[in-house]
């Protein structure tokens, strides 16, 4: 490899171009990256090596993520997300890489000894070593890219929805309309509103993608009165929705009202559109002890098993696979996971036939705001 790198780059080019891809392969950035592969896979090749660290390498197990700078097939990994190439196409280029040095090596060969295939078997391994951190590096790229465009969509989104709440706000408080002309802008107020939640749900969602805990910002409320805030937005939202809500002791804390109004609303939402048609919909909060218990109870089709242990995942389907809801994606609930244990509470559910699907919801009655 060492003394025939620019024939092995020669070689890899021709068979390069031949590939279903070739056209749009990036030859000359590639040529920088491949010579690096091969001094280091050189640099590998002559080296001795104990049992376990073949083993490690048989096993898809690397030492890359430790290095302090990348190595030049992590490199390329970035450098083909960033330029919009397809994993497909990348896996391309080494399987040509693989088959240039391969064919050059087996033309000078007139019989292959003992250390000749196990010097193959370790090419083999540097190589399928080089597509996994390429891979690897890749995936968290084309991520991380995804994850910043939802993030500035979604921030810029907050400002002409805001404005289209507060104009239709503004009319329905002091304009005199007519009882069909109130109807169409108390719709448009409604989705307007949604949408912002939507927003909402995908700014929370891209922040946690980034690592971030959702932050809280808790003062004294009244849980009781939120959620007849909640009931009354969704009623208007949904007025054939019978929504049974059921208040009991002492349901004042501190917490969140903003992160928990936004919980309370995607529960009592996946409930209205997982339940039964015009049946009833349970909420009920207890504050008789120490912590304060919500729950959610809607009539329907249960939850699979299968599923159920992976409700709280993200983008996860749920059931109802003929509606296109992004809240069937699992978004919503998602994010009520993140903001209960951002009160450091628990969230459970169970679904059956006989009693329907329950959510309860469990939090401390006092809880500290999130460290700056």
């Amino acid at each position: 490899i060492r003394g025939n790198t620019a024939p092995i780059l020669a070689e890899w080019e021709t068979f390069a171009r031949s590939l279903p891809f070739g056209d749009s392969m990036d030859i000359g950035a590639l040529r920088d990256h491949a010579k690096a592969m091969l001094g280091v896979i050189a640099d590998d090749l002559g080296a001795p090596q104990t049992a376990e660290e073949q083993s490690d390498k048989a096993q898809g197990r690397s030492d890359a993520g430790a290095l302090r700078s990348p190595t030049a097939a992590q490199a390329h990994g970035a450098g083909r997300a960033e330029s919009g190439f397809t994993v497909e196409e990348m896996v391309s280029e080494f399987r040509a890489l693989r088959a240039s040095v391969v064919r050059l090596w087996s033309r000078g060969q007139q019989h292959a000894s003992a250390t000749d295939l196990e010097d193959m078997i370790r090419f083999n391994e540097a190589i399928d070593q080089a597509i996994a951190e390429s891979i690897t590096t890749y995936t968290h790229e084309v991520r991380q890219s995804k994850d910043r465009f939802l993030a500035i969509l979604g921030h810029d989104l907050r400002t002409p929805i805001g404005a289209i709440i507060t104009s239709t706000r503004f009319i329905l408080e002091t304009s005199e309309l007519t009882e069909t002309n109130r109807t169409l802008v108390s719709r448009m107020e409604s989705s307007a509103r949604r949408m912002n939640r939507l927003v909402a749900d995908l700014l929370e969602f891209t922040r946690t993608r980034f690592g971030d805990a959702i932050p809280i910002d808790t003062a004294p409320m009244d849980a009781g009165k939120m959620i007849d805030d909640v009931a009354a937005e969704v009623r208007a939202s949904h007025p054939t929705c019978v929504l049974a809500v059921h208040l009991a002791g002492d349901l004042r804390g501190r917490w969140d009202c903003e992160r928990l109004t936004q919980a309370v609303t995607n529960l009592v939402s996946n409930a209205v559109h997982h339940g039964t048609q015009r049946a009833p919909i349970a909420i009920e909060a207890d504050g008789s002890g120490e912590e304060l218990v919500l729950v959610f109870r809607n009539q329907g089709p249960p939850i699979p098993a299968d599923q159920i242990g992976r409700i709280f995942d993200e983008m996860k389907a749920l059931g109802a696979p003929h509606v296109s809801d992004r809240r069937h994606l699992g978004l919503g609930l998602y994010i009520v996971d993140k903001i209960v244990r951002a009160h450091r509470g628990s969230i459970a559910v169970e679904s059956s036939h006989e009693h329907g699907t329950v959510f309860t919801v469990c939090l401390p009655r006092d809880v500290s705001p999130s460290p700056s």
